[in-house]
C-alpha cells in the first residue's frame, strides 16, 4: 500500500513539474517572440522614415505634376507622398526663422521649387533598391533632382539588417534549446510510468490502447502550460505597459493575443509529439530492458 502511494505521488509530481516546466518555457518563447516582434516593427518604422524630395524644374507644368504623381502612386517601393507647393514653402515660420529680415527683401523671387515629399516602404531598405528607385525618379521628365540623406540611408539600413540577423540567430537558437527542455522534461515524466507501460504490455493491452490515456493527458497538460504561460505573459505586458509603455505601443492587443494563443496551440502540438516520441520508445523496448534505462 505505502509503495503505491508513493509511486502515484511520484507520478503526480513528475506530471506536475513537467506541467511547470512546459509553461516557464512556453512563456518565455512567447515574450521573446514579443519583443522580437516589436524589434522588427521598429527597426521597420526606421527604414520607412528615410525622407526623398523630389524636386521639380521651374517650367514644369500641370500635365507634368500630373504624371509624376501618378508615376509615384505605382511605384511599389512609395508609401506615401504629398505635394508641396513652393508658396507654401515660403510661407513656413521655420523656413522664415533663417533669415534675419524678411524673406522678400533679400531675394525678388521665391527660389524654392515646388516638391513631391516620399515615405519609402520597408523594402527600400533592400542592397540597392533606393539606388535603384532614385534612378528612375530622376529620369522622369519634370523633375530637377531628387534628394536624400545618402549616408544616413546607407548607415540606418546596414544596422537594421544586422539587429535584423542578430535577432533571429538569438531566436532560431532560444527555440532549439527550448524545444530540448520541453522534450527532456516530458521524456522524464513517462519515465516515472516505464513500468505502468511494461505492465499493461504484458497482460496483452495493444499500443496504442497504451498510448491513448497518455497522449490524452498530454493533450491536457499541453492547454495547461499554454493557459499558465499566457496568464504569465499577460502579468508581464501589463507590468510593461505601467513602466515602458513606450515598448509596448509597438504590439497592438491583437499580436499579444495570437502570441498568447499560439502558446496554447504550441503547448498542445509539442506535448502530443514528444509524449508520444517517449510513449513509443518505451511500448517498443523489450521487458528486460526496461529497468536498464
Amino acid at each position: 500500500m505505502k509503495d503505491d502511494k508513493r509511486l502515484k505521488r511520484k507520478v503526480r509530481n513528475s506530471y506536475i513539474v513537467s506541467t511547470v516546466s512546459m509553461a516557464l518555457v512556453l512563456f518565455l518563447l512567447g515574450s521573446v517572440g514579443y519583443l522580437l516582434t516589436a524589434a522588427l516593427k521598429t527597426a521597420r518604422t526606421l527604414q520607412e522614415s528615410v525622407a526623398v524630395s523630389i524636386e521639380l524644374d521651374r517650367e514644369h507644368d500641370e500635365a507634368a505634376k500630373a504624371a509624376i504623381g501618378e508615376r509615384l502612386a505605382a511605384e511599389p517601393l512609395v508609401a506615401e507622398f504629398t505635394y508641396s507647393p513652393k508658396e507654401e514653402k515660403l510661407a513656413d515660420n521655420d523656413f522664415r526663422k533663417m533669415f534675419e529680415s524678411e524673406f522678400e527683401e533679400l531675394l525678388e523671387e521665391n527660389p524654392l521649387r515646388d516638391s513631391y515629399e516620399l515615405r519609402l516602404a520597408a523594402a527600400a531598405g533592400e542592397a540597392g533598391a533606393l539606388d535603384a528607385l532614385v534612378g528612375r525618379l530622376e529620369a522622369l521628365d519634370g523633375v530637377e533632382r531628387v534628394s536624400y540623406p545618402a549616408m544616413v540611408a546607407e548607415r540606418l539600413h546596414a544596422t537594421v539588417a544586422r539587429i535584423r540577423l542578430v535577432l533571429l540567430l538569438f531566436g532560431g537558437a532560444l527555440l532549439v534549446i527550448s524545444l530540448i527542455l520541453v522534450g527532456n522534461t516530458i521524456r522524464l515524466a513517462i519515465f516515472a510510468k516505464r513500468y505502468l507501460i511494461n505492465t499493461m504490455k504484458l497482460v496483452g493491452a495493444t499500443k496504442w490502447f497504451i498510448m491513448r490515456p497518455f497522449l490524452g493527458d498530454s493533450i491536457r497538460q499541453g492547454i495547461g502550460a499554454g493557459a499558465g504561460a499566457s496568464a504569465l505573459f499577460w502579468i508581464a505586458v501589463e507590468g510593461l505597459n505601467e513602466t515602458l509603455p513606450e515598448l509596448t505601443n509597438v504590439a497592438d492587443a491583437a499580436r499579444i493575443a495570437a502570441i498568447a494563443g499560439a502558446m496554447i496551440c504550441g503547448g498542445v502540438v509539442l506535448s502530443l509529439l514528444f509524449t508520444f516520441a517517449a510513449v513509443n520508445k518505451f511500448v517498443n523496448m523489450k521487458s528486460n530492458k526496461i529497468h536498464l534505462y
